[in-house]
């Protein structure tokens, strides 16, 4: 008989929480009516972004590129607003203002 550690139960019952949530979280994805009631306002920039994936996958990859372009930036056009803001209130994070300055003040151009 092999005998289990007390770090090997709580390693074991992890990683079994984990698959689960993972499977779960799969099945959720996958599931129809969340994909329709998610992507329903987005469905122009998904197409493009899908189609933009199919175009490369048949051999026209400049096209395709372009299309998944147009299709990102209409996908997350009111993320970026958001995004650039946090971007701009790092300044006020203790951690980051100070590596900041420190990168900051070792680059040089020269």
């Amino acid at each position: 008989m092999i005998s289990i550690t007390e770090w090997q139960k709580i390693g074991v019952g992890t990683a079994g929480f984990g698959i689960f949530f993972i499977l779960f979280g799969t099945l959720l994805y996958f599931d129809s009516v969340l994909l329709a009631f998610g992507n329903r306002h987005k469905l122009k920039g998904t197409s493009f972004f899908l189609g933009g994936v199919a175009i490369v996958l048949l051999r026209w990859p400049l096209l395709g590129m372009i299309l998944e372009t147009y299709g990102f930036f209409s996908l997350f056009r009111g993320f970026f607003p958001v995004a650039f803001g946090f971007l701009g209130s790092t300044c006020n994070i203790p951690f980051l203002s100070a590596l900041f300055r420190r990168l900051q003040g070792t680059s040089s151009m020269v």
